[in-house]
C-alpha cells in the first residue's frame, strides 16, 4: 500500500502482523500496545520492519510478524538472504503503549511486548540504536532504510520526533 507520506517516494504501510524487509521507505500506523520493530544494516541501506502484535507465537506460525518471537527470527532470516550479517544490523524498539486502564491482576500487554522483544534482540547479539516505548499515547512510524536510515514517530498527541 503506498502512502504520500514518503512524497516522491513509493512507500510500503504494514498492517497489523506483517513485516517486510528491503530497502524502501516503510511504516506502520496507529501502534498502541503493538510493537514496530526495524532492524536496519547501515552496511547495506536494508531494513526490516514488523509490526508486532503479541509477544509469544506458542507454536503458531502462519503469521510470523504477529509476534515478537517468530517476527525477530523471520527478519534476520530474510535479512540474511538479502546478505546482511548479524554483526552489522542494529535495532529500533516503538510502541508498546498501555492504552486501557488494567486491574492488578490482568496483563499491560504493551510493557509484555516491549520487554520480550527487547529481551530476545539481547539473545541475539543485537543492540538496540533508538527506543521508544510506553506511555499512553499511540504512536506511527515511518522509516528510510537509505543511509544512516531516518526515522520519523508520529505521536497521536500531534508531536513528532525525527532522527
Amino acid at each position: 500500500m503506498e502512502n504520500n507520506f514518503f512524497g516522491e517516494e513509493a512507500g510500503i504501510i504494514l498492517g497489523l502482523g506483517e513485516f517486510r524487509v528491503g530497502k524502501c521507505p516503510m511504516g506502520t500506523i496507529g501502534l498502541g500496545s503493538c510493537i514496530a520493530l526495524i532492524l536496519h544494516d547501515q552496511r547495506r541501506s536494508l531494513a526490516g520492519l514488523a509490526h508486532i502484535m503479541l509477544p509469544e507465537s506458542r507454536g503458531e506460525t502462519d503469521r510470523p510478524g504477529k509476534f515478537a518471537d517468530t517476527a525477530i527470527r523471520a527478519l534476520l532470516e530474510e535479512m540474511k538472504q538479502q546478505g546482511s550479517i548479524k554483526s552489522s544490523i542494529t535495532a529500533i524498539v516503538v510502541g508498546g503503549a498501555s492504552m486501557f486502564a488494567f486491574s492488578a491482576n490482568s496483563l499491560n500487554i504493551g510493557e509484555r511486548n516491549a520487554t520480550v522483544v527487547k529481551e530476545l534482540l539481547q539473545k541475539q547479539g543485537i543492540r538496540i540504536e533508538h527506543e521508544e516505548t510506553g506511555g499512553k499515547i499511540g504512536r506511527s512510524v515511518y522509516y528510510w532504510p537509505e543511509g544512516k536510515g531516518r526515522l520519523i514517530i508520529k505521536k497521536a498527541d500531534g508531536t513528532c520526533i525525527a532522527l
